[in-house]
């Protein structure tokens, strides 16, 4: 099982590194998501792929942080390590712009697309890893992307409009 779980940790780390958009929070959900994988070792079946659960545990942590009050922090001003915009090689920004649109889903898009998209993950890996039925999934994927398509599209800096 160690084995197993140490071959997750680059998607593990890759993934909280999206949701949470900062390295030392990520690497903190990453240890958390291990520990309490390796406490709750016995609560995997031992057959077929780790990562859903895995991912279940990341998931899990991440809503009960999300719940709790956040800690008062100050930004730290890295102004001057910033880069020009116009010293930034092309992709860069194009990426720079992926990461900001991303950071503007709900985290109910952010987490559908990015199981998917970037853990290529299947709809109902997806769907165990977040309790929720495929056809939840789906939809969720699709509004996502058109979501992050208009968000491109128009800007991160534009608010998305709200259909109910």
């Amino acid at each position: 099982m160690e084995q197993l779980m140490l071959g997750c940790l680059p998607s593990l780390r890759r993934y909280a590194r999206a949701l949470t958009g900062d390295a030392t929070s990520a690497d903190d959900l990453v240890q958390d998501t291990l520990a309490r994988a390796w406490e709750r070792s016995t609560s995997w079946s031992g057959m077929g792929d780790i990562r859903p659960w895995l991912f279940s545990i990341m998931h899990n942590l991440r809503m009960d942080l999300a719940r709790k009050p956040a800690l008062s922090t100050v930004p730290i001003d890295d102004d001057a390590l910033a880069i020009a915009d116009n010293q930034r090689p092309p992709d860069s920004l194009a990426l720079r712009d992926l990461d900001n649109a991303l950071r503007k889903l709900s985290d109910d898009h952010r987490e559908v697309l990015l199981l998917v998209g970037l853990e290529d993950m299947s709809y109902a890996q997806v769907a165990e890893v977040l309790g929720c039925p495929v056809g939840s999934v789906m939809s969720r994927l699709s509004r996502a992307r058109a979501n992050l398509r208009t968000l491109l599209e128009t800007g991160a800096d534009q608010p998305l409009r709200v259909v109910r």
